[in-house]
């Protein structure tokens, strides 16, 4: 990790931001599901190691080159498992609180699968708690993390669009290099961009995007399987100059996925990340 000295605005445990190291481009990196910051509250029944199959682990190593490019950086530093920055604050399961939740219920595919705003399950079927949550124990994650995040994230595409009159936001995720449908096996992509479906930013930023990760000798996939979460939806506005656009990376390039620790050529395939990141700067650059 780069020393303190180059943060920008750090909230222990909860998030780092970083400002470029030269000249600022109207650019924004985010990593919100590499955090692992387990926080003492979080009063989990399973272990550890069990959470951290959630963790977007290592993005934010990969993508921590960016402001030496031009770019702003956001990492979380709380555990997507704990609350996720990447839903609504209104995606709640109601299913695992213990009493009635007294503020807006955004009903979602995700929090139906235990995946809402606070995590229900791991691993599919495995209770992360033998408990119920409270509401005040959910609005204090909300107030104390979620926001906070989300915030700033808003605080840094605002100020890079306010200054340069268009601002481009990539929202960096890793994915397990396979999922399952109907039981079976289905085989990932490297590298998954998501637009929702063309709409959270330019299409030529996402086809630029695509064709410097093929150059470099990877298998792109385009809103398949994933188009873009909350934070691509909520700050991709293209017809207001704002660009979102989602990268999910195929954990199997560069980690174990099971024991959760990084290959032996993480360096090499890092350095492949900041070409990618690199070329996206001169892209933002060219269009300034």
């Amino acid at each position: 990790m780069l020393p303190l000295a180059d943060l920008d605005r750090h909230l222990p445990g909860v998030l780092l931001s970083r400002t470029p190291a030269g000249p600022a481009l109207p650019l924004v990196f985010d990593s919100p599901h590499s955090g692992r910051d387990y926080p003492e509250d979080f009063g989990h029944a399973v272990p550890v190691d069990l959470l951290r199959r959630a963790e977007d682990a290592f993005v934010d190593e990969l993508i921590e080159g960016a402001p030496s490019h031009g770019a702003t950086l956001l990492t979380a530093l709380f555990p997507r498992s704990y609350i996720d920055p990447n839903r609504h604050e209104h995606e709640i399961d109601p299913e695992m609180l213990g009493e009635p939740w007294p503020h807006p219920v955004l009903a979602s595919e995700k929090s139906e699968m235990g995946l809402g705003l606070v995590r229900r399950l791991i691993k599919g079927n495995v209770d992360i708690y033998d408990r119920p949550l409270g509401v005040e124990e959910i609005l204090a994650r909300i107030e104390g993390f979620h926001r906070p995040y989300v915030t700033e994230l808003a605080r840094l595409i605002e100020s890079a669009h306010e200054t340069h009159g268009i601002a481009w936001h990539v929202n960096c995720h890793s994915m397990r290099s396979a999922g399952r449908k109907r039981g079976r096996s289905i085989p990932r992509a490297d590298i998954v961009l998501g637009d929702r479906d063309g709409t959270s930013c330019d299409a030529g930023f996402t086809s630029f995007v695509a064709g410097v990760a093929r150059d470099l000798g990877y298998q792109v996939a385009i809103n398949d399987p994933f188009k873009g979460a909350e934070l691509v939806a909520r700050f991709g506005r293209p017809e207001d100059g704002k660009h979102s656009l989602q990268v999910e990376i195929n954990r199997a390039l560069y980690m174990d996925e099971d024991r959760i620790e990084k290959r032996a050529d993480f360096a090499a395939f890092k350095q492949d990340m900041d070409r990618l990141i690199g070329a996206i700067a001169d892209y933002v650059r060219d269009r300034e």
